[in-house]
């Protein structure tokens, strides 16, 4: 079976302002207040917790990865707890994923967010019946850009690695499908889409409106 797996944090949801605040609240109990803002540091939490813990300590010093690594679970533990207080899925994304499922396309998550905080957003969002996998960052020994997540998000969800594609936003997305050999569809509507139209996919999205003929034009 054709499938398309959709990356979650900037492909399928807007999750940057609840991360910004996981974050924000573990700079906060070390006393420094919020160190990142909605907005202008959104691109860098749709990389993950780690990234937005070194950009915040970059702003007050030298980045201490001992800090770092003890802070990363605190801002897990922070994040769960509202995980969903600002998050939005785009605009289009049911109508997009359900026209695939009904005109025979198996489709899936692949993402680097923890897989237990990926199955709590995506229930509480009301949109986790639409996909019929997930696969998360721990789900496996290895996360994306290994191929593997990606490959096993297929199989999952009743597809075939060698009809597959991958919608994400980011370089991390471009480096998984190249390392799968699938065709990579990646968004332009994020914080960092100008930079994203630089990258050499095989397609790009500016709305969900216009995701089916981009997966048919790359995997028929």
């Amino acid at each position: 079976m054709r499938t398309v797996i959709f990356d979650l944090d900037g492909t399928l949801a807007d999750t940057g302002a609840d991360l910004i605040a996981a974050a924000n609240a573990c700079f906060r109990d070390l006393g420094h207040g919020d160190l990142l803002v909605p907005g202008p540091d959104t691109g860098t939490a749709l990389k993950g917790g780690r990234a937005m813990l070194r950009l915040g300590y970059s702003r007050v010093g030298e980045i201490d990865e001992t800090v770092v690594d003890a802070q990363y679970p605190r801002l897990l533990a922070h994040y769960g707890e509202n995980i969903d207080t600002h998050t939005v899925l785009y605009p289009g994304v049911e109508r997009a994923v359900r026209g695939l499922s009904d005109t025979g396309y198996a489709v899936g998550i692949c993402t680097n967010k923890p897989a237990g905080l990926a199955e709590t957003l995506m229930t509480r969002l009301g949109a986790r019946d639409w996909f019929g996998s997930l696969i998360g960052a721990d789900t496996l020994p290895v996360r994306k850009p290994d191929p593997e997540p990606f490959y096993e998000a297929v199989r999952r969800a009743g597809g075939d690695p060698a009809q597959a594609l991958l919608v994400g936003d980011t370089l991390t997305d471009l480096a998984t499908a190249r390392n799968a050999g699938a065709p990579c569809i990646l968004v332009t509507f994020g914080p960092d889409g100008e930079t994203v139209r630089s990258m050499t996919a095989d397609g790009f999205l500016a709305h969900f409106d216009d995701l089916g003929d981009a997966v048919r034009a790359l995997i028929g």
